[in-house]
């Protein structure tokens, strides 16, 4: 029996055993031209896969995740064969589909122009006119491989040498002449990607790493009504007004520099400003919940990674000082993580029962060496500050202390206004890969995971399961955000582990009397100060909430003659701890009016003769308007009130 899920959610039982597309055109043609894939069993294949015996199916349109991917994958192909249609010496690299879109990397001799782009956008639409049926194929191993030189394609040979060892078929999708090497799945014809745009052409590194050769990479979006692209493009435009890699260079919150180098920016006044504050608000926060400030070297020996296991696991990610594989000499890297660091602390001295939960904290400077193609602004760079954070437990601490982490975690989001966008993901290990990244046995594992789902079942909490995307030492609950261009990102993360303090020979004495392993959470409260930064001015589009807002009051005078009056003021709001400025620029008052506005101040007062003799101000507020006159006690205490509760 077939047991078939609708779009709508209603679920049916079919007896047939007939293709997939068959069932789907049976139920009607308006479901069957929507349908752009099926999930059989969890797995998302093809309309054209035959069903044949008992499982679960679901058919997935354009509305789901799955069915975006499907629709998007497809037209990367169809960009793919407009290329080698136009320019036949161009070589294929990957074309997947990302978040808000696809893209393609090709090599070339040079990146396409926007004229050439138009051009391929003409032929795509001759092979969406065309209605061309994908074809699935199979070839062995070395059948496949024979194939791909023979076309010489020598990027997709790479890809199929790789998998070459396994021994299983190599799947290819055919589409009139043209033939890629592709897992799928993908739509029946070319006919349903009505409407698409080439959106730009840029450089990106074969596989992300500089070592490699520079491509050209063309992204796009598509879908099936011209009104929904249409939609897209409108929200992409105003994603670039508030592209934190743009606006917070305009508003001056960071810089990068060449000559330091990729993925390591320098915070001006504004920037550091608005991370001093959330640091400290994060610290006074954590103490207040128990936890113990710590702070721990940058960079440590070797030998100390090897017991951590992130030398065997996370080589290739850390900056290292010295020759890794000269064991007679000394070795040192800079620190990726802070919990072997901070695990010293538990070791110090013998620990009992009564000591446990152990919460440790630290505003922690982490190196990690990201491939310069994931570079980004502020939100993925090689040298960040995070709110980092290990609790020592025992075993049945740890559903509450899970609760815990979480509730703060939401807190400090919720208070900086992120938490409303934020979606939750359970990173689990793969089972096909457990030699090459991860510590631990399956059984440690599946108990591992077995207790972080109980525990979120029993929060109540709503999660997607990311498979290959736990740490290489346990299971992790991944708070996730996504930029104003729709990629997504990990903002804070909670992890259980049940594997590293073993490694470290961390026990504490029982009620017994006999010594037990601890676990270990691994959490961040607001996680990454920089990627929060960046998120907040996409957010805010610049303008920061009072209580972050580097300066949080302009004070405007009309006139030279009302300068003592505003500096009187300004020693009255410097003593109550705002942070404000006067303007006094041989300047007119609506320039600097304006000028305050454009640099999305929160709060502006004018003072002119009118307000000296009432020994009031004029008081505006980005977020509130006009707010008439106030005598200087009445602002001071407003700004103080708002800035305590946090106001956005």
């Amino acid at each position: 029996m077939i047991r078939l899920t609708l779009p709508d959610g209603s679920v049916r039982e079919i007896e047939a055993a007939q293709s997939a597309a068959e069932i789907v055109k049976g139920i009607g043609m308006g479901l069957y031209k929507a349908a752009c894939c099926v999930k059989i069993n969890g797995e998302v294949k093809d309309l054209r896969t035959v069903i044949d015996s008992d499982c679960q199916f679901e058919v997935c349109t354009f509305d789901s995740i799955d069915g975006k991917k499907t629709f998007w994958h497809t037209a990367s192909h169809i960009l793919a064969q407009a290329v080698k249609r136009l320019y036949p010496a161009a070589k294929l690299a990957i074309g997947p589909a990302i978040d808000n879109g696809f893209y393609y990397d090709f090599d070339l001799e040079k990146p396409f122009t926007p004229e050439e782009l138009e051009k391929i956008e003409a032929e795509m639409k001759n092979i969406v006119k065309d209605g061309i049926e994908l074809e699935k194929f199979e070839l062995s191993p070395a059948e496949a491989i024979a194939k791909l030189k023979e076309m010489d394609e020598p990027y997709k040979v790479e890809l199929c040498e790789e998998h070459a060892d396994k021994g299983e078929p190599i799947s290819f999708y055919k589409q009139g002449e043209f033939i890629d090497l592709c897992a799928g799945p993908h739509l029946m014809t070319t006919a349903p990607v009505k409407a698409f745009k080439l959106i730009s052409c840029t450089g990106a590194y074969w596989r992300g790493s500089e070592k490699n050769k520079m491509l050209s990479r063309v992204y796009a979006t598509a879908y099936p009504k011209a009104a929904d692209l249409e939609a897209d493009l409108k929200q992409r435009e105003e994603a670039k007004l508030r592209d934190h890699n743009k606006l917070g260079r305009e508003l001056e919150y960071f810089t990068t520099v060449d000559v330091i180098g990729q993925g390591l920016p320098v915070l001006l006044p504004k920037g550091a400003r608005v991370v001093q504050l959330l640091q400290r608000w994060v610290e006074d926060v954590e103490q207040k919940h128990g936890y113990l400030l710590t702070k721990t070297p940058l960079f440590a020996k070797r030998e100390f990674f090897k017991i951590s296991g992130h030398w065997d696991h996370y080589l290739d990610g850390m900056f290292i000082m010295g020759d890794p594989y000269d064991e007679e000499k000394e070795c040192f890297a800079l620190r990726p993580m802070t919990c072997p660091f901070q695990y010293q602390v538990f070791l110090n001295r013998q620990r009992s029962y009564r000591d446990l939960p152990m919460r440790l904290g630290e505003t922690s400077t982490l190196f990690r060496k990201e491939d310069s193609g994931e570079m980004h602004g502020l939100i993925r760079v090689r040298q960040f500050t995070i709110s980092e954070g290990h609790l020592v437990l025992r075993p049945e601490q740890l559903e509450e202390e899970f609760r815990g982490c979480l509730e703060l975690a939401k807190y400090m989001l919720g208070t900086v206004g992120l938490l409303e966008d934020c979606t939750f993901r359970f990173s689990q290990w793969d089972p096909a890969n457990p030699k090459n990244k991860y510590e631990g046995t399956k059984e440690q594992w599946d108990h591992a995971q077995d207790v972080m789902g109980k525990i979120l079942d029993h929060l109540g909490l709503e999660y997607t399961i990311g498979i290959d995307e736990a740490a290489f030492y346990g299971p992790k609950l991944d708070i996730q955000y996504k930029n104003v261009y729709g990629k997504e990102d990990t903002l804070v993360t909670i992890q259980i582990d049940m594997l590293l303090a073993q490694r470290f020979g961390m026990e504490y004495v029982d009620v017994d009397g006999t010594k037990k392993t601890p676990y270990i959470i691994h959490r961040t409260s607001l996680g990454c100060y920089e990627r929060t930064l960046a998120y907040m001015i996409e957010k805010y589009a610049g303008a920061m909430p009072l209580w972050l807002a580097p300066e949080q009051v302009r004070i405007v005078p009309v006139a030279d003659r009302h300068l003592d009056f505003c500096n009187e003021l300004m020693s009255k709001l410097e003593a109550a701890g705002i942070r404000a400025t006067i303007d006094d620029r041989a300047e007119k008052v609506g320039k600097k009016v304006r000028d305050a506005r454009l640099e999305k101040l929160p709060v502006w007062v004018t003072v002119g003769d009118k307000e000296v003799e009432s020994n009031t101000v004029s008081v505006s507020s980005r977020r509130e308007g006009d707010l008439g006159s106030m005598t200087p006690g009445e602002f001071i205490a407003k700004l103080i009130e708002d800035i305590a509760n946090k106001v956005r």
